[in-house]
């Protein structure tokens, strides 16, 4: 452990927040997180299918809806998905209608999924979800749809948008969800300089965002619950859609995997 993270992990322990669902150190933000968790399918309703991941234990929890990039299957976003619900969230990933949908398709399937997954009565989401903190999330064109969905529902809590891809930013000028980017120095589908840099520019410097660059990341690196992004996921919903500000000393780009780091925090 670097010297940076047991900062962190002095500073979550000064603030006594000690149960398993508040603060932990980095090492478990690092792993799976202290809750067991069911799945359970629902059809697609405005979307292609999807999976729910939720708790088992009791509790009202924040809903994340994740969507994959193109030609990408909903599998390639469980891994670090399933990670985030063990941390304390109901997460629904979904496939797509086609594998084809643009970035606007994928955020209109986003919304499609948050509403669907709020409206289950049955299986083991049943009554875990709390309507009122919902975010979205997503990978590639998943992530230029997430900032999509995000400019255009204020109401959402937060979004995490994986080495996102889109035609335009201009609609993120609209932006005022906390919104996280990350991507990686060796993408060349959706290089940092030209497509998560900007879109980062073009979120209002008055919203709460980051944006992080891991050294040596290519495109598919969200595939897997890989760090600092898996963690850095699980701390910014955190910090947002639970509102736990314990989360925070883990989003200060002090991690040495950081090729670049920019944000408006402290958060």
């Amino acid at each position: 452990m670097t010297l940076q993270h047991t900062a962190a992990a002095l500073a979550i322990a000064c603030l006594g927040l000690g149960t398993s669902a508040q603060a932990q150190s980095l090492a478990d933000l690092q792993k799976d997180g202290p809750y067991a968790v069911s799945s359970q399918t629902i059809p697609g309703s405005g979307f292609g299918k999807g999976t729910i991941y939720s708790p088992n234990a009791a509790g009202k929890y924040a809903l994340v809806a994740v969507v994959p990039g193109f030609v990408s299957a909903e599998s390639s976003m469980t891994e670090i998905s399933k990670r985030l619900a063990t941390h304390g969230f109901v997460v629904v990933t979904i496939g797509t209608k086609t594998l084809l949908d643009f970035p606007s398709s994928r955020a209109s399937q986003l919304l499609a999924a948050l509403k669907a997954a709020s409206a289950v009565t049955t299986g083991p989401v049943a009554g875990k979800i709390d309507v009122t903190r919902q975010v979205v999330s997503g990978w590639s064109m998943g992530g230029g749809g997430t900032l999509e969905a995000a400019a255009s529902t204020p109401g959402l809590k937060a979004a995490v948008a994986y080495a996102p891809w889109n035609l335009s930013s201009t609609k993120y000028k609209a932006i005022t969800v906390p919104s996280a980017i990350i991507g990686g120095t060796a993408d060349t589908v959706a290089s940092v300089a030209s497509h998560s840099q900007p879109f980062y520019n073009a979120i209002p410097a008055t919203t709460r965002k980051l944006l992080g660059v891991i050294q040596g990341a290519d495109h598919f690196f969200p595939n897997k619950a890989v760090e600092p992004a898996s963690y850095t996921n699980i701390a910014w919903v955190k910090r947002f859609a639970d509102g736990n500000t314990a989360y925070s000393p883990f989003l200060n780009g002090q991690d040495a995997a950081w090729a670049t780091f920019v944000s408006t925090g402290p958060f």
